[in-house]
């Protein structure tokens, strides 16, 4: 389910109603923790959260025209997705996230390399989700991308 919107506002004014609550609540929880840099866009055509140009200019090495992303909230067909490219790039926070993951839900964890999938919108885990949110900062976040991704 891909959503045509322009502003994170008007994404989720598109969703379906049994899904607006869950994704308004996943992104207020996002915006509220994340550590002060990071900017909120619409971004691969999801809600987005960036590390803005006039923070690192280089942006993305797959578009230097885009900002660099760090996580994103889609509204997919069979569950809503949290993309949180941290997790991908640094083992520690990935081991960190999967280990506490059971102390928040009885449902076993259905990720990828980044994507936290959420089936059933009555049981994510928004108060793990904040604390994910503060572990990197802007330049936490570029110095690991730079490190593990990035290839020049």
């Amino acid at each position: 389910m891909t959503i045509d919107a322009k502003t994170p506002d008007e994404y989720i004014e598109k969703l379906p109603v049994e899904r607006k609550e869950a994704v308004t609540k996943l992104r207020d929880t996002v915006k509220n923790n994340l550590p002060k840099g990071f900017e909120e866009c619409i971004s691969y055509k999801m809600i987005g959260f960036v590390v803005p140009h006039t923070l690192y200019p280089d942006g993305y090495h797959c578009d230097p025209k885009l900002p660099l992303p760090f996580i994103n909230i889609a509204s997919q067909k069979n569950f809503i997705a949290l993309y949180h490219s941290g997790i991908y790039a640094d083992t520690k926070l990935h081991d960190w996230f999967v280990g506490a993951y059971p102390k928040h839900v009885k449902t076993k964890l259905d990720m990828g390399k980044s994507c936290i999938r959420f089936k059933n919108t009555n049981t994510i885990p928004y108060e793990l989700i904040a604390e994910l949110c503060q572990k990197m900062t802007p330049q936490e976040w570029i110095a690991r991308y730079e490190k593990n991704i990035k290839r020049s």
